[in-house]
């Protein structure tokens, strides 16, 4: 039964000193060093905020990337979120009313050749790259059949040697059709909890056989309300705030589905999920110990 690959979206929380850091570790690789002595993945969101306002798109230093690869084992994953300038239909706006003015880089496969080039030194340990998409309305797209048509033209002519994940946030979205397109064209899909998607239990119930035809799943757990939660913790994320204890038991069996099933489930926590991720991920590793243990009693 493959095993669950578990942690967090980033590293870099001094707060988290005490919990996955020594006292006094400066930022930088030497808490990844240390972050990857206690878990076997990560995801990568710093290099998702590339697309400026001026259309211009930044891309991760190869420097980064290299001592990021010299920072863990040859067993460690890394989750990378592809840069939003490959996601994103148009340019953020600053007001409501602005005008929309599209982003030439959308689903652009010069700009994620270099993105991948730039990140070639963790080749060896990389697990999914994620490409997220923000809600889309009509202003956005014209539907959502132009959409999935859209990404299944980009998923054709993807590098190979990458195992790649859709994210999508419009809650009616993630279907039959849209789980049977991305099977088609070689991508996986990524669930989230939080932004209004509907429960992940639900969905999973919903599709599990569908969801089981898939090499490899991502889960992540992400939070409703960040501005709260933001509030409450004064964003130091050492304390659970916010607990999600039967939403953590249902996916405790989730991924043992998945596992049973010889499928790999990648799931990581954000601190804006509970207040603190890795005291969540302590939390849903002992419901995960339950979990088979009901399922195998001595």
């Amino acid at each position: 039964m493959p095993h669950p690959r578990i942690g967090t979206c980033s590293w870099n929380y001094p707060s988290w000193e005490g919990l996955v850091y020594r006292q006094g570790q400066q930022p930088g690789p030497a808490l990844l060093r240390e972050y990857a002595t206690r878990f076997d993945c990560v995801e990568i969101d710093r290099w998702f905020w590339s697309l400026g306002r001026s259309g211009k798109a930044g891309l991760p230093s190869p420097s980064d990337a290299a001592a990021y690869r010299e920072a863990v084992g040859d067993g460690f994953r890394f989750a990378v979120k592809a840069p939003n300038a490959l996601t994103l239909t148009h340019e953020y706006t600053r007001r409501k009313d602005d005008p929309l003015v599209a982003n030439p880089h959308f689903l652009g496969r010069s700009l994620l050749g270099e993105f991948l080039d730039r990140i070639e030194a963790m080749h060896d340990v990389l697990g999914p790259i994620l490409f997220q998409f923000e809600y889309l309305n009509r202003k956005k797209v014209p539907s959502r059949a132009a959409f999935l048509d859209q990404v299944a033209a980009f998923a054709r002519e993807l590098p190979p040697g990458f195992t790649y994940g859709v994210e999508v946030r419009n809650p009616p979205w993630v279907d039959a059709e849209h789980l049977t397109l991305l099977k088609d064209v070689g991508l996986i899909p990524v669930l989230i909890s939080g932004y209004w998607m509907p429960p992940l239990e639900e969905l999973f119930e919903r599709h599990r056989k569908q969801l089981l035809g898939f090499d490899t799943i991502v889960l992540r757990l992400m939070g409703e309300d960040r501005g709260k939660i933001e509030e409450t913790t004064g964003k130091v994320w050492n304390r659970i705030v916010e607990p999600h204890d039967a939403e953590l038991g249902a996916v405790a069996g989730i991924l043992v589905s998945i596992s049973r099933a010889g499928r790999t489930p990648f799931l990581f926590v954000n601190n804006h999920y509970e207040g603190c991720a890795p005291l969540t991920i302590t939390r849903l590793l002992d419901r995960l110990e339950a979990e088979i243990g009901a399922e195998n009693p001595a």
